[in-house]
């Protein structure tokens, strides 16, 4: 930054000392107020997706945690490949798809097909030059909801570990990340037909992490449960490999969801968009917490000593409660909402088992279900404005039971459509490649079957 920009700033950033320098200063001020804000503006989007970037450390940590010491080499395999194969993907296609940069459009189903130039701005670009002049670098923007749409390819590699090949798991990535997400995403966040319609999400409850869960049980009912994890007409235990991995894994996603929510606010501009991301913040943490202690409390009353995966499991449960409305409620609201996440997964958890659908870390209730329930609860505290004929607000909001059939119509549609062609897709990969090792493979360990290495060689060999 020059000196010239710096003082500029600090004059935009200092209404006070401006006021008093009269109306000519109050209007260079103002003249430059719109680069500060969208500079501002900008820093949230990259701020918040590098958070969102670290979640993908928190991801890769938790599934290494969760599977088998034989299996840990293969989960870090997929997650930094599914990462990869999503920024790829999300370029090439989903952005575009998701968001309209080009010419084609069909009603608000789809957005575009394939990258329009102005997906990055200009070297060195002025902001009368920007692609948005009054809201913030278009890379950034690209940059941020990447990293949401690589969070969803995440949460499927955990539920379908310790049994699926790697290369048709990363072939249903790239399809994920580069048409189902991104399209889906568009009725909602592209301005499409959900958003018309008055469906709420704020940060993804449903368009992110709901998505993920439906396209991981279309998968996981296609694949089959592990070897053993069923047999003798009873659920077998299958413990984790590290626990403290896991643990941290947790700590790294409740962080990176900070960047999750409070990056959603979009701006940073005013005050008020500023105590806004405060807020989000806070009722993120309290939702979080509410959800931890919530399956601390049931586990300890059901099983008779507390289960720490599932305390790590509501935890991210209440995360992704809230993440679909974290500014409106009080910190009450945020603390209740949570709770029942937690409880959603420890009682889905065994509901689950019971059905014999195997989720190696949990990833269908607390993505799935409690994406589910936070959508749900949403109507409580946020509706959508009625528009008039015209398109208009007419000043008055949806009923709590007009909002609640919005948000089940929403839930439902995008569950259909995920389901739906993930299911065909995990099937057309069976029959194509296979997506299942053998049973040698799974037996002796994916790391060693399919990679050839080891994560722990010397604990293996002593």
């Amino acid at each position: 930054m020059t000196k010239k920009h710096f003082i500029i700033a600090a004059l935009a950033l200092a209404p006070g000392a401006v006021a008093a320098q009269g109306v000519e200063t109050a209007t260079l001020a103002q003249g430059v107020s719109d680069e500060v804000v969208w500079i501002l503006n900008t820093l949230l989007f990259l701020i918040g997706g590098f958070l969102v970037f670290f979640m993908a450390a928190g991801f890769a940590m938790l599934e290494a945690g969760l599977v088998r010491s034989k299996n840990v080499a293969m989960q870090l395999t997929k997650n930094v490949g599914l990462f990869s194969l999503a920024a790829i993907a999300y370029w090439a296609i989903g952005y575009n798809l998701m968001y309209p940069l080009g010419e084609w459009a069909v009603d608000g189903w789809f957005s575009g097909l394939f990258p329009a130039a102005g997906v990055l701005e200009g070297v060195g670009v002025s902001l009368a030059d920007a692609d948005d002049p009054g809201y913030a670098s278009t890379g950034s923007d690209f940059f941020f909801q990447l990293m949401f749409c690589a969070a969803t390819a995440s949460i499927v590699s955990g539920a379908l570990a310790e049994r699926i090949k790697l290369w048709p798991f990363l072939a249903f990535v790239v399809v994920l990340t580069g048409f189902i997400y991104p399209l889906q995403a568009s009725w909602k966040w592209g301005g499409g037909w959900l958003d018309a319609l008055g469906f709420q999400d704020f940060a993804g409850s449903t368009v992110v992490h709901s998505v993920g869960g439906w396209a991981a049980l279309a998968g996981a009912l296609v694949l089959g449960p592990r070897l053993g994890k069923y047999a003798g007409g009873r659920v077998n235990p299958m413990p984790g490999s590290n626990l403290a991995l896991a643990t941290l894994g947790m700590f790294i996603l409740w962080l990176g969801w900070f960047g999750f929510n409070g990056g959603s606010q979009l701006a940073m501009g005013s005050a008020g968009d500023v105590a806004d991301v405060s807020r989000i913040f806070a009722n993120t943490n309290m939702a979080a917490s509410a959800g931890a202690v919530a399956a601390l409390v049931l586990t300890q009353a059901m099983y008779g000593k507390v289960d720490l995966t599932m305390v790590l499991n509501g935890a991210l449960a209440g995360l992704v409660s809230i993440t679909a409305e974290p500014l409106a409620p009080t910190l009450f609201g945020a603390l209740w909402i949570g709770a029942v996440g937690g409880v959603i997964v420890v009682l889905a958890v065994p509901m689950l088992d019971r059905f014999k659908i195997d989720d190696v870390v949990g990833a269908i209730p607390v993505h799935l279900l409690a994406g589910i329930w936070g959508t749900l609860v949403v109507a409580v505290h946020t509706r959508a404005a009625i528009l008039g004929p015209d398109g208009e607000e007419t000043g008055e909001v949806a009923s709590l039971g007009a909002q609640l059939a919005t948000q089940a119509i929403g839930i439902a549609a995008v569950g259909a459509f995920v389901f739906a062609v993930s299911l065909v897709l995990w099937l057309v990969l069976k029959a194509v490649a296979g997506i299942r090792v053998s049973e040698e493979a799974e037996a002796s360990g994916l790391d060693t079957a399919e990679l050839g290495m080891e994560a722990y060689p010397e604990f293996a060999r002593g």
